[in-house]
């Protein structure tokens, strides 16, 4: 994915080596966490951001989109976060 395709304060959900990432866009840096909720697997992509935090469509629980830190209920388990590289323009995620 390119970096430009990527606005910030936005979202945006790839498939690569068998995982669902989130990609993030927050303060000019690009973070990648798992793509599906920890509570009730309902995919991230479709939820939306407030401030740093995206909040699942299903059942609204938030986690941070820096780190993957579950913040409130009903999810109690954390996702996981991936390491993220920018180079000339272009996104890598280690997986």
């Amino acid at each position: 994915m390119e970096s430009s395709d990527l606005g910030e304060g936005s979202i945006s959900t790839v498939d690569l080596k068998g995982a669902h990432l989130l990609l993030s866009r927050i303060g000019g840096e690009v973070y990648a966490v798992d793509g599906t909720c920890t509570h009730e697997e309902a995919d991230l992509g479709l939820g939306f951001v407030v401030e740093d935090r995206i909040v699942c469509p299903l059942h609204l629980s938030q986690f941070e989109l820096k780190t993957g830190n579950v913040v409130n209920p009903p999810a109690t388990v954390s996702l996981k976060n991936y390491p993220v590289r920018v180079t000339d323009g272009t996104i890598f995620i280690e997986v």
